[in-house]
Parts: structure tokens; sequence; C-alpha cells
């Protein structure tokens, strides 16, 4: 399929002390965070990578132009959210047809085998989707999306923890931040979204319950690598994930 990729990358690093630097920019052995997703994307030999910045852009623009001297990043100046932030890539997918993968640029961990797995398995199934998210499993999902299924088990959307319900946080099945979209669906359900929320921004997330309601195909397929897909939110995520990391190194070696 013909590939573009978004990473959103615009945010800060409150959580982690970080006020001179975007979260992104923080170092997992001794690289930016969003050098090591670009890293891990590289080889899918997609037809556009746009890294979408805001907060300390300049910083950015300068790793970037530095070590990914080819990417052209898009600008998210204010934080409306995950929705809005991919919605400033519109304009340089106009005249793309194909499916947009969208990643977090605090996920350092995934692994382009698991990429190339999630294509792959897009490609074989008798329909290719709309819409596609990657979910896993966590004994404690506290902080991440809820993925909503129906009673016979079909994907219907997604919710944010802070509009879920009692109900919904007991759902252990959580979205990674990863999705696979034809890209007319959706910018078209991006569109139709609202900020209407508990934090008044524009959810990534929303567009599922937007394309399911809408009669567009949509899949939530679950992964087994939970730790590929460890969003770096605080001092201590990092350590824990330095630790996966030599793990991952030393499996390679």
């Amino acid at each position: 399929m013909d590939l573009a990729i978004i990473i959103l990358a615009a945010g800060k690093g409150t959580r982690m002390g970080l006020t001179e630097k975007p979260k992104v920019m923080a170092e997992l052995a001794g690289k930016p965070l969003l050098g090591h997703v670009i890293e891990a994307i590289i080889p899918l030999k997609p037809k556009h990578i746009i890294p979408v910045i805001g907060f300390k852009k300049e910083m950015v623009e300068a790793y970037l132009s530095l070590h990914f001297p080819t990417l052209s990043p898009a600008y998210q100046l204010q934080q409306l959210g995950t929705g809005h932030a991919v919605m400033q890539a519109k304009e340089r997918l106009q005249n793309f047809s194909g499916h947009v993968l969208i990643l977090t640029g605090d996920t350092p961990l995934i692994q382009t085998a698991t990429l190339k797995q999630l294509l792959s398995q897009t490609n074989l199934l008798p329909t290719i989707p709309d819409a596609i998210t990657v979910t896993t499993f966590l004994d404690e999902p506290k902080g991440y999306g809820r993925i909503l299924r129906s009673s016979n088990g079909d994907f219907i959307g997604i919710v944010e923890e802070k509009d879920a319900s009692e109900t919904q946080k007991a759902i252990q099945e959580i979205n990674t931040g990863m999705f696979l979209v034809r890209s007319d669906a959706l910018f078209k359900a991006l569109d139709n979204i609202s900020n209407e929320n508990a934090q008044g921004e524009y959810y990534l997330t929303d567009i599922i319950g937007y394309l399911h309601g809408t009669q567009h195909t949509v899949y939530a397929i679950p992964s087994l690598q939970a730790s590929e897909f460890m969003g770096i939110n605080t001092l201590q995520e990092l350590e824990s994930a330095e630790q996966v990391y030599a793990e991952l190194v030393m499996r390679k070696n």
C-alpha cells in the first residue's frame, strides 16, 4: 500500500520536569525519543514522513536538520489535541491517496518488525479497513484510552480516561496511540469531531467512533508487544524504557 507517516511530536515534557526542551527531545540511550521512532519507520520506505512539532520547535528543527535533513515538519503552534495535531499535516497530504500511519514521538521502543507485521496483517485482510488501531492489554491501564467493543466484540470506539465511566475505566484493552487510516477517511473524520470533552481538545481517538457510526470499516488489532508501545511521560517511565531498550539490544545481538 502507498504509505505516509505522521509522527505526533509537538508536546511539552511537563510531567518529566522538562522546561527547556520538548518531550520528544528527552534522551533514551543517548538519542532523542523522536530519533528512535524515525529510525524505526525509515525502513518502511513511506512516501511521506511528517513530524508534527510545536513546543520549542527550533530545537526539534535543528535536530531534524542535522540527522534527518530530508524530513520537513508540520507545525502545531497551539496545543489543541492529537486530532488537531494530525490536521496540521492535511495540506501536505492533499494529493496523497494511500494510508496514513500515525505514531507518537514518545514511543521510542517501537520496532520496525512490529510495524511491518501490522502492514502485512492489513494486506492479508479480505478488505483493507478504513481504519486500524493497535491495542494491547495492561493490568494497570490508568492513563490510557480504553477500547470500546459491542456486546459481540466488534470494535466501536475509544474513550479517553478523563471521559470514561467507572465501568469503562475497568477495561484493560488500551489504545497504543498507533493508527493506520485511509487518508480520505482520516481527514473526513477529523473534520467531523468536536472538542466537547473533559479536556476541551480534539482527540484523534474520536475518529474511530465517527467512522464506525458512518458505516466505515474499523479494526482493532491486539499486539503482544506491549513494551514497544510504552509512552514516556515521566522520568520513572524513561528509566523503565532504558531497561527494556537494553533488553531489546541484547536480543538483537
